[in-house]
């Protein structure tokens, strides 16, 4: 049965659904979520929700080691808790409903509506492999200047099948393990060039980042996380 619900049942495509909204709710100034109208306390209950998940959802992808009937509940549970706040708060609702939204808007929660008619959609059949190769220049006060490139290309561009890159990053003593690593900061550009902000406080502490490329509106389509980089904050 084709799942027609805004928030997906599906656990696969739930998983794709978490990241994209979590980030994109948390990029922007002012945020996506406080333009939306969304208040910050429940933004945060929603990437909560998607913090949980994260190492979970890991265990579940692996269906030999790690799949049991106890993570498979534990992610079917956090599945309620954000179906029930999206009822209890009427959260994607109001973002429907928002003076502001845009289409963009609209497709990374999955919500129809009439706008989407006038926007052209990409025609995605197979997955992206690619990796980015990103070249990463420290400019001062804790910011990094990046370019995202594909392994043989010369310029900075967003590549076919995607609409943005996806990145996350985190600054400390100690490297994440992973991109779904606890207490990592994600962002999404929808330009192939743009810039991160590790923050001068950091000065003197190694900055971890990932990136990937990524289709908003069908995120089951986005490519792999490339490897860890490693920066110091300047």
């Amino acid at each position: 049965m084709a799942d027609g619900s805004r928030i997906p049942r599906s656990l696969e495509k739930l998983n794709g659904y978490l990241v994209n909204t979590s980030a994109y709710l948390a990029t922007g100034n002012p945020t996506n979520g406080i333009r939306l109208g969304i208040l910050l306390t429940e933004q945060t209950q929603w990437i909560a929700i998607n913090t949980a998940w994260a190492p979970l959802y890991v265990k579940y992808s692996d269906k030999k080691n790690t799949r049991t009937t106890s993570i498979k509940d534990q992610l079917l549970v956090l599945r309620q808790k954000l179906i029930d706040l999206d009822r209890t708060v009427r959260f994607l609702d109001r973002i429907a409903a928002s003076p502001v939204v845009t289409p963009v808007d609209l497709d990374v929660f999955n919500i129809k509506n009439k706008m989407l008619k006038s926007t052209a959609r990409m025609n995605v059949s197979i997955a992206i492999i690619e990796n980015v190769a990103p070249v990463i220049t420290a400019v001062g006060g804790g910011m990094f200047a990046v370019k995202c490139l594909t392994p043989n290309s010369k310029r900075a561009a967003v590549i076919s099948g995607a609409d943005s890159v996806q990145y996350c990053f985190g600054v400390g003593a100690t490297p994440p393990e992973s991109p779904m690593s606890d207490g990592l900061k994600f962002g999404i550009s929808s330009r192939a060039s743009f810039t991160i902000a590790a923050g001068a406080e950091n000065s003197g502490k190694n900055m971890y980042v990932f990136f990937r490329w990524n289709n908003i509106k069908r995120p089951e389509m986005s490519g792999p996380w490339c490897t860890m980089q490693t920066l110091l904050v300047v």
